[in-house]
């Protein structure tokens, strides 16, 4: 294969990766985000910006979504609220923009992409259907979601980061995240690697698996929208993130056949997906320092 082809393919992967996670404004929303002048929330040195701006997030994203699922209340305002199944990647895409967004741009721009999601999460009310009141803006609700994403991503850049923290670090990038969740109305957020160890244990007894999540881990496992040539990247991308959850929340997912057969490799597996986005992913542009 020429040199030539080898860079178009690495091109077009990606790119087709960038819109598949950014949506169709993703290369203007790179050059707001990266390149707008101004201060932001997080100096360049800082631990949230190694850990977002990392290929393991992909596979930390996806432990953080299987994870929330087993709140059985978070999950049915999830199911009841969100274009999830509807619009997948529309949800993917919104996601990844306000971490970005939060995580690399500007101040101005950070406090207007929290003050969209609490809009959005005050409108979102329910009951379950075991007769439970909810609303998105809970700050329970809002703790565990935060704990989920936190340790998940933490956890996969542990395993699978191109340059791994140290504990101080580590440590630092929990107190990063927990400025974060205050501001989006997280009370008393974990500030250190023990805390959030702490917070997550504290949760234990409320997860379990519903119709709902089973559902969904089904859904994001077995039957991902996407082209078949990216099933056989996603599986073990997926394996992956199924490997870095606890036993006994594995359990409680019903994982598909294939995940577990792929458990055994997946640690090999999230190496080789991580190493083919590093492969086809330019680095983060350094835009204006803060």
């Amino acid at each position: 294969m020429s040199l030539t082809l080898l860079n178009r393919l690495r091109r077009q992967a990606g790119e087709a990766l960038l819109l598949r996670v950014a949506g169709p404004t993703a290369h203007e929303k790179r050059a707001r985000i990266h390149h707008t002048p101004g201060p932001r929330w997080f100096s360049p040195d800082r631990p949230i910006r190694t850990v977002h701006a990392d290929a393991s997030m992909y596979i930390g994203g996806l432990a953080a979504l299987l994870l929330q699922t087993l709140h059985p209340v978070a999950m049915r305002a999830v199911w009841a609220h969100s274009g999830f199944q509807g619009d997948p990647w529309g949800r993917l895409q919104r996601t990844s923009t306000f971490l970005a967004v939060t995580t690399f741009g500007t101040a101005g721009d950070a406090e207007q992409a929290v003050l969209r999601v609490r809009r959005v999460h005050d409108g979102v009310t329910g009951t379950t259907a075991e007769g439970v009141a909810y609303r998105a803006s809970d700050p329970h609700l809002l703790a565990w979601v935060h704990a989920a994403e936190a340790s998940c991503f933490l956890q996969a850049h542990r395993v699978y980061g191109a340059r791994p923290l140290d504990a101080r670090e580590r440590n630092a990038y929990v107190a990063d995240m927990a400025s974060v969740a205050r501001k989006l109305g997280v009370e008393d957020p974990p500030e250190t690697v023990e805390a959030l160890a702490r917070s997550l244990s504290d949760w234990r007894d409320v997860l379990r698996a519903t119709p709902e999540s089973r559902a969904t881990g089904r859904y994001l496992l077995a039957h991902p929208p996407l082209p078949w040539p990216a099933l056989l990247p996603y599986a073990l991308l997926s394996a992956a993130a199924v490997a870095l959850l606890p036993g006994w929340a594995q359990d409680l997912l019903d994982l598909p056949t294939r995940t577990r057969l792929l458990l055994p490799v997946a640690r090999l597996g999230g190496i080789a997906v991580t190493s083919a986005v590093r492969w086809a992913t330019p680095e983060l542009p350094a835009g204006p320092t803060p």
